[in-house]
């Protein structure tokens, strides 16, 4: 879905999927996750997505549409999955959803988020990023279609100064 000149990688080659089991210090004062731990844990994924598909450092630009669906709680196992929706010459967003994972391997969601990484160069300064997505599912152009409708939004926010 990108310039021809670059090759592509398709969504699942960086895909990753990461599993908590909840843990004392993990929780808050109110017994649940510590929305700042999930949060730090999704930028991880994020990160480790986007440099598995570029192969070269990433930073952080933003991160949107954070919800918080539903609590978490101690010994509860939580899993979060990221993966590339869209892929520019400098940036990328991927796509970050958590689950809570019950004892029959049934998930039901807790978070979604979208972050916006920045491929560096080695003096840390944007670069254009080496790969393009193959798109090769329904699903996956859904993901890119709305990428490039929340591209828009974010576009307009920052012009409009929030």
């Amino acid at each position: 879905m990108n310039s021809k000149t670059r090759p592509e990688k398709s969504i699942n080659e960086s895909m990753i999927e990461q599993i908590h089991l909840l843990r004392y210090e993990d929780i808050n004062g109110e017994n649940r996750l510590f929305g700042g731990k999930l949060v730090s844990w999704i930028d991880e994924v994020a990160g480790t997505v986007a440099k598995r598909h570029t192969g070269i450092k990433v930073t952080t630009a933003s991160i949107d549409n954070l919800q918080f669906k539903e609590p978490a709680y101690l010994d509860d196992l939580v899993v979060i999955i990221g993966r590339v929706t869209y892929v520019g010459n400098t940036s990328m967003e991927v796509r970050v959803d958590t689950y809570l994972e019950n004892l029959d391997g049934t998930r039901r969601p807790i978070n979604r988020a979208y972050l916006t990484m920045v491929a560096l160069d080695a003096n840390a300064h944007p670069c254009k990023i080496p790969y393009g997505i193959k798109i090769e599912t329904e699903a996956q152009k859904g993901d890119y279609e709305g990428a490039l409708k929340r591209i828009e939004l974010r576009k307009r926010r920052q012009s409009e100064g929030f």
